[in-house]
Protein backbone atom coordinates (compact mmCIF):
# COMPACT_ATOMS: atom_id res chain seq x y z
CA UNK A 1 0.00 0.00 0.00
CA UNK A 2 2.79 2.12 0.39
CA UNK A 3 5.06 1.32 -2.08
CA UNK A 4 1.43 2.30 -4.02
CA UNK A 5 0.90 5.43 -2.76
CA UNK A 6 4.52 6.92 -3.45
CA UNK A 7 3.76 6.17 -7.25
CA UNK A 8 0.47 7.56 -7.08
CA UNK A 9 2.17 10.69 -5.56
CA UNK A 10 4.54 10.78 -8.29
CA UNK A 11 2.55 10.17 -10.96
CA UNK A 12 -0.45 12.56 -10.07
CA UNK A 13 1.06 15.31 -12.16
CA UNK A 14 1.32 13.18 -15.43
CA UNK A 15 -2.45 12.05 -14.83
CA UNK A 16 -3.67 15.65 -14.19
CA UNK A 17 -1.97 16.76 -17.68
CA UNK A 18 -3.56 13.99 -19.03
CA UNK A 19 -6.93 14.41 -17.95
CA UNK A 20 -7.01 17.70 -19.27
CA UNK A 21 -5.98 16.67 -22.62
CA UNK A 22 -8.85 14.32 -22.94
CA UNK A 23 -11.15 16.18 -22.37
CA UNK A 24 -9.65 18.50 -24.91
CA UNK A 25 -8.78 21.44 -22.99
CA UNK A 26 -5.63 23.90 -24.55
CA UNK A 27 -4.49 26.83 -22.74
CA UNK A 28 -1.80 27.07 -24.37
CA UNK A 29 -1.87 28.20 -28.57
CA UNK A 30 0.13 25.30 -31.10
CA UNK A 31 3.87 26.49 -31.17
CA UNK A 32 6.19 25.56 -34.59
CA UNK A 33 8.85 22.67 -33.87
CA UNK A 34 10.16 19.68 -35.04
CA UNK A 35 8.64 15.82 -35.00
CA UNK A 36 10.68 12.74 -34.51
CA UNK A 37 11.70 12.70 -37.90
CA UNK A 38 13.12 16.67 -37.78
CA UNK A 39 10.40 17.59 -40.30
CA UNK A 40 8.70 21.44 -39.23
CA UNK A 41 5.17 21.14 -38.10
CA UNK A 42 2.89 22.39 -35.45
CA UNK A 43 2.95 21.50 -32.26
CA UNK A 44 0.19 21.24 -29.10
CA UNK A 45 2.12 22.15 -26.19
CA UNK A 46 3.44 18.45 -24.33
CA UNK A 47 3.53 17.49 -20.78
CA UNK A 48 6.41 19.89 -19.49
CA UNK A 49 4.67 23.13 -21.05
CA UNK A 50 1.21 21.79 -19.51
CA UNK A 51 2.89 21.61 -16.05
CA UNK A 52 4.60 24.81 -16.01
CA UNK A 53 1.24 26.82 -17.62
CA UNK A 54 -0.59 24.71 -14.29
CA UNK A 55 2.43 25.55 -12.01
CA UNK A 56 1.65 29.57 -13.38
CA UNK A 57 -1.55 29.63 -12.76
CA UNK A 58 -1.96 27.30 -9.41
CA UNK A 59 1.85 26.91 -7.93
CA UNK A 60 3.28 23.86 -7.79
CA UNK A 61 0.87 22.43 -5.12
CA UNK A 62 -1.50 22.69 -8.35
CA UNK A 63 0.19 20.05 -10.21
CA UNK A 64 -1.77 17.76 -7.13
CA UNK A 65 -4.99 18.43 -7.24
CA UNK A 66 -7.43 15.68 -6.79
CA UNK A 67 -4.55 13.34 -4.71
CA UNK A 68 -6.70 12.81 -1.87
CA UNK A 69 -9.35 11.09 -3.26
CA UNK A 70 -6.77 9.27 -5.94
CA UNK A 71 -4.50 8.07 -2.72
CA UNK A 72 -7.80 6.62 -1.27
CA UNK A 73 -8.60 5.37 -4.59
CA UNK A 74 -5.39 3.31 -4.82
CA UNK A 75 -5.26 2.08 -1.01
CA UNK A 76 -8.55 0.67 -0.78
CA UNK A 77 -8.21 -0.76 -4.29
CA UNK A 78 -5.12 -2.25 -3.10
CA UNK A 79 -6.75 -3.81 -0.14
CA UNK A 80 -9.82 -5.26 -2.40
CA UNK A 81 -7.68 -6.49 -5.03
CA UNK A 82 -5.75 -8.50 -2.13
CA UNK A 83 -8.54 -9.32 -0.28
CA UNK A 84 -10.85 -10.58 -3.56
CA UNK A 85 -8.02 -13.02 -4.61
CA UNK A 86 -7.02 -14.23 -0.89
CA UNK A 87 -10.43 -15.67 -1.06
CA UNK A 88 -10.73 -17.23 -4.88
CA UNK A 89 -9.10 -20.13 -4.64
CA UNK A 90 -5.47 -20.87 -5.83
CA UNK A 91 -4.32 -23.22 -8.92
CA UNK A 92 -2.08 -25.50 -7.20
CA UNK A 93 0.58 -25.36 -10.02
CA UNK A 94 4.55 -24.47 -9.94
CA UNK A 95 5.57 -22.12 -12.64
CA UNK A 96 3.42 -19.26 -14.08
CA UNK A 97 3.53 -19.63 -17.76
CA UNK A 98 3.18 -15.92 -18.27
CA UNK A 99 6.49 -14.76 -15.66
CA UNK A 100 7.94 -17.69 -14.92
CA UNK A 101 7.59 -17.55 -11.22
CA UNK A 102 6.14 -19.83 -8.98
CA UNK A 103 2.68 -19.92 -8.11
CA UNK A 104 2.21 -21.24 -4.17
CA UNK A 105 0.10 -24.65 -4.33
CA UNK A 106 -3.33 -24.73 -2.56
CA UNK A 107 -5.11 -27.96 -1.75
CA UNK A 108 -8.53 -25.99 -1.76
CA UNK A 109 -8.40 -25.51 -5.54
CA UNK A 110 -9.92 -29.10 -6.83
CA UNK A 111 -7.78 -30.96 -9.00
CA UNK A 112 -8.65 -32.30 -12.97
CA UNK A 113 -10.77 -35.30 -12.69
CA UNK A 114 -8.09 -38.03 -13.89
CA UNK A 115 -5.09 -35.81 -12.96
CA UNK A 116 -2.31 -35.75 -9.98
CA UNK A 117 -0.51 -33.19 -8.40
CA UNK A 118 2.77 -35.00 -9.97
CA UNK A 119 0.52 -34.18 -13.46
CA UNK A 120 -0.45 -30.74 -13.58
CA UNK A 121 -2.56 -29.32 -16.10
CA UNK A 122 -2.76 -27.72 -19.52
CA UNK A 123 -0.54 -24.41 -19.17
CA UNK A 124 -3.01 -22.83 -21.24
CA UNK A 125 -5.73 -23.67 -18.87
CA UNK A 126 -3.83 -22.79 -16.21
CA UNK A 127 -3.33 -19.05 -17.81
CA UNK A 128 -7.16 -19.42 -18.49
CA UNK A 129 -8.14 -19.70 -15.00
CA UNK A 130 -5.28 -17.56 -13.49
CA UNK A 131 -6.46 -14.46 -15.71
CA UNK A 132 -10.03 -14.94 -14.33
CA UNK A 133 -9.31 -15.24 -10.62
CA UNK A 134 -6.97 -11.65 -11.78
CA UNK A 135 -10.31 -10.41 -14.05
CA UNK A 136 -12.77 -10.69 -10.71
CA UNK A 137 -10.40 -8.95 -8.43
CA UNK A 138 -9.40 -6.10 -10.70
CA UNK A 139 -13.34 -5.87 -11.38
CA UNK A 140 -14.51 -6.26 -7.55
CA UNK A 141 -11.57 -3.32 -6.67
CA UNK A 142 -12.73 -1.39 -9.44
CA UNK A 143 -16.29 -1.03 -8.46
CA UNK A 144 -15.83 -0.07 -4.95
CA UNK A 145 -13.26 2.58 -5.95
CA UNK A 146 -14.99 3.76 -8.36
CA UNK A 147 -16.80 7.26 -6.52
CA UNK A 148 -13.27 7.88 -5.82
CA UNK A 149 -12.41 7.95 -9.27
CA UNK A 150 -15.10 10.00 -10.59
CA UNK A 151 -14.00 13.01 -7.48
CA UNK A 152 -10.16 12.81 -8.66
CA UNK A 153 -11.41 13.16 -12.37
CA UNK A 154 -13.91 16.42 -11.21
CA UNK A 155 -11.21 17.77 -9.05
CA UNK A 156 -8.77 18.05 -11.64
CA UNK A 157 -11.17 19.40 -14.60
CA UNK A 158 -12.16 22.26 -12.25
CA UNK A 159 -8.97 23.81 -13.63
CA UNK A 160 -10.60 24.59 -16.74
CA UNK A 161 -13.27 26.75 -15.27
CA UNK A 162 -11.28 27.81 -12.06
CA UNK A 163 -14.79 25.77 -10.26
CA UNK A 164 -14.10 25.03 -6.28
CA UNK A 165 -17.77 23.11 -6.58
CA UNK A 166 -15.87 19.87 -5.29
CA UNK A 167 -13.45 21.04 -3.07
CA UNK A 168 -12.70 18.14 -0.79
CA UNK A 169 -13.67 14.61 -0.75
CA UNK A 170 -16.38 14.73 1.68
CA UNK A 171 -17.89 17.63 0.28
CA UNK A 172 -17.33 15.60 -3.61
CA UNK A 173 -19.32 12.77 -2.16
CA UNK A 174 -22.58 14.84 -0.62
CA UNK A 175 -22.85 17.11 -4.12
CA UNK A 176 -22.48 14.23 -6.43
CA UNK A 177 -25.21 12.15 -3.94
CA UNK A 178 -27.59 15.70 -3.98
CA UNK A 179 -27.86 16.11 -7.30
CA UNK A 180 -27.17 12.92 -9.52
CA UNK A 181 -27.69 10.27 -7.11
CA UNK A 182 -26.10 7.04 -6.30
CA UNK A 183 -25.63 6.77 -10.08
CA UNK A 184 -23.66 9.96 -9.95
CA UNK A 185 -20.73 7.70 -8.36
CA UNK A 186 -20.22 5.33 -11.05
CA UNK A 187 -20.63 7.79 -14.01
CA UNK A 188 -17.97 6.13 -16.80
CA UNK A 189 -18.08 2.52 -15.18
CA UNK A 190 -18.80 0.25 -17.87
CA UNK A 191 -16.11 1.64 -20.23
CA UNK A 192 -13.71 1.44 -17.97
CA UNK A 193 -14.54 -2.32 -16.54
CA UNK A 194 -14.65 -3.66 -20.68
CA UNK A 195 -11.34 -1.65 -20.81
CA UNK A 196 -9.64 -3.06 -17.91
CA UNK A 197 -11.08 -6.30 -18.58
CA UNK A 198 -10.27 -6.50 -22.35
CA UNK A 199 -6.67 -5.52 -21.47
CA UNK A 200 -6.02 -8.16 -19.26
CA UNK A 201 -7.02 -10.82 -21.12
CA UNK A 202 -4.75 -9.24 -24.43
CA UNK A 203 -1.85 -8.63 -22.20
CA UNK A 204 -2.20 -12.33 -20.61
CA UNK A 205 -3.08 -14.49 -23.95
CA UNK A 206 -0.27 -12.57 -25.75
CA UNK A 207 2.20 -13.10 -23.38
CA UNK A 208 1.00 -17.15 -23.50
CA UNK A 209 1.25 -17.05 -26.94
CA UNK A 210 4.83 -15.81 -26.98
CA UNK A 211 6.01 -17.25 -24.29
CA UNK A 212 4.85 -20.80 -25.38
CA UNK A 213 5.42 -20.57 -29.04
CA UNK A 214 8.57 -18.17 -29.20
CA UNK A 215 10.32 -18.43 -26.22
CA UNK A 216 10.05 -21.81 -25.18
CA UNK A 217 10.60 -23.58 -28.06
CA UNK A 218 13.78 -21.28 -28.54
CA UNK A 219 15.58 -22.21 -25.89
CA UNK A 220 14.58 -25.33 -25.87
CA UNK A 221 16.10 -25.69 -29.21
CA UNK A 222 19.19 -24.13 -28.19
CA UNK A 223 22.16 -26.15 -28.09
CA UNK A 224 23.95 -26.53 -24.60
CA UNK A 225 25.54 -29.19 -22.37
CA UNK A 226 25.55 -29.82 -18.69
CA UNK A 227 23.21 -28.90 -15.87
CA UNK A 228 25.26 -25.17 -15.76
CA UNK A 229 23.99 -24.55 -19.67
CA UNK A 230 20.49 -25.89 -18.42
CA UNK A 231 19.85 -23.97 -15.26
CA UNK A 232 21.67 -20.46 -17.44
CA UNK A 233 18.49 -21.00 -19.92
CA UNK A 234 15.90 -21.37 -17.57
CA UNK A 235 17.28 -18.28 -15.86
CA UNK A 236 17.09 -16.41 -19.32
CA UNK A 237 14.11 -17.80 -20.10
CA UNK A 238 11.99 -16.57 -16.80
CA UNK A 239 13.90 -12.81 -17.47
CA UNK A 240 12.62 -12.74 -21.24
CA UNK A 241 9.39 -13.82 -19.99
CA UNK A 242 9.31 -11.68 -17.63
CA UNK A 243 10.06 -8.82 -20.53
CA UNK A 244 7.33 -10.09 -22.83
CA UNK A 245 4.56 -9.61 -20.03
CA UNK A 246 5.59 -5.81 -19.97
CA UNK A 247 5.85 -5.40 -23.43
CA UNK A 248 1.91 -7.01 -24.25
CA UNK A 249 1.01 -4.87 -21.15
CA UNK A 250 2.31 -1.75 -22.94
CA UNK A 251 0.19 -3.57 -26.42
CA UNK A 252 -3.13 -3.80 -24.92
CA UNK A 253 -3.15 -0.95 -22.95
CA UNK A 254 -2.63 0.79 -26.42
CA UNK A 255 -5.26 -1.13 -27.81
CA UNK A 256 -7.80 -0.58 -24.83
CA UNK A 257 -6.91 3.28 -24.37
CA UNK A 258 -10.24 4.40 -26.43
CA UNK A 259 -12.04 2.86 -23.32
CA UNK A 260 -10.11 5.09 -20.93
CA UNK A 261 -10.90 7.91 -23.01
CA UNK A 262 -14.41 7.14 -22.93
CA UNK A 263 -14.61 6.75 -19.18
CA UNK A 264 -13.24 9.50 -18.31
CA UNK A 265 -15.23 11.74 -20.46
CA UNK A 266 -18.25 10.00 -19.35
CA UNK A 267 -17.60 10.92 -15.75
CA UNK A 268 -17.29 14.43 -15.78
CA UNK A 269 -19.64 15.01 -18.89
CA UNK A 270 -22.40 17.33 -17.82
CA UNK A 271 -21.93 17.55 -13.97
CA UNK A 272 -21.85 21.10 -13.68
CA UNK A 273 -18.25 21.65 -14.44
CA UNK A 274 -16.83 23.78 -17.75
CA UNK A 275 -15.35 21.45 -18.84
CA UNK A 276 -18.10 19.02 -19.13
CA UNK A 277 -19.67 21.20 -21.24
CA UNK A 278 -19.61 22.90 -24.63
CA UNK A 279 -17.01 24.09 -26.37
CA UNK A 280 -14.98 21.23 -24.63
CA UNK A 281 -18.01 18.51 -25.27
CA UNK A 282 -21.31 18.09 -26.25
CA UNK A 283 -23.94 16.52 -24.07
CA UNK A 284 -23.68 13.09 -24.23
CA UNK A 285 -26.41 10.41 -23.45
CA UNK A 286 -24.34 7.29 -23.33
CA UNK A 287 -21.15 6.43 -23.31
CA UNK A 288 -21.83 4.40 -26.66
CA UNK A 289 -22.74 8.11 -27.69
CA UNK A 290 -19.60 9.31 -26.72
CA UNK A 291 -17.47 6.87 -28.68
CA UNK A 292 -19.49 7.27 -31.60
CA UNK A 293 -19.10 11.09 -31.55
CA UNK A 294 -15.08 10.51 -30.61
CA UNK A 295 -14.75 7.93 -33.37
CA UNK A 296 -16.16 10.44 -35.74
CA UNK A 297 -14.19 13.50 -35.23
CA UNK A 298 -10.68 11.22 -35.22
CA UNK A 299 -10.43 11.79 -31.32
CA UNK A 300 -10.45 8.35 -29.79
CA UNK A 301 -6.46 8.72 -28.74
CA UNK A 302 -6.26 12.31 -27.38
CA UNK A 303 -4.33 12.54 -24.85
CA UNK A 304 -2.89 9.28 -25.28
CA UNK A 305 0.44 11.14 -25.77
CA UNK A 306 1.64 13.86 -24.25
CA UNK A 307 4.63 14.70 -26.88
CA UNK A 308 5.08 15.25 -30.31
CA UNK A 309 1.61 16.35 -30.33
CA UNK A 310 0.98 17.35 -33.38
CA UNK A 311 -2.35 19.40 -34.91
CA UNK A 312 -3.99 17.26 -37.55
CA UNK A 313 -5.81 18.96 -39.89
CA UNK A 314 -9.01 20.70 -39.79
CA UNK A 315 -9.65 19.54 -36.10
CA UNK A 316 -10.97 22.70 -33.82
CA UNK A 317 -9.22 23.18 -30.16
CA UNK A 318 -10.05 25.53 -27.73
CA UNK A 319 -7.50 27.55 -26.20
CA UNK A 320 -7.26 30.67 -23.93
Amino acid sequence: VLLGSGLTVLSQPLMYVKVLVQVGYEPLPPTLGRNIFGRQVYQLPGLFSYAKHIVKVDGRAGLFKGLAPRLCSSAIGTVVHSKVLQELPTPPWGQCPLCGGLLPPDSSFPLQPGTSKKEPVSSLEQVLKETSREMVARSAATLITHPFHVITLRCMVQFIGRETKYSGTLNAFATIYREEGILGFFAGLIPRLLGDILSLWLCNMLAYLINTYALENGVGSAPGSGVPSLLSQVSTMTEMKSYSQAVTGFFASMLTYPFVLVSNLMAVNNCGLAGGLLPYAPTYSSWLDCWSQLHREGNMSRGNSLFFRKVPAGKRYVWE
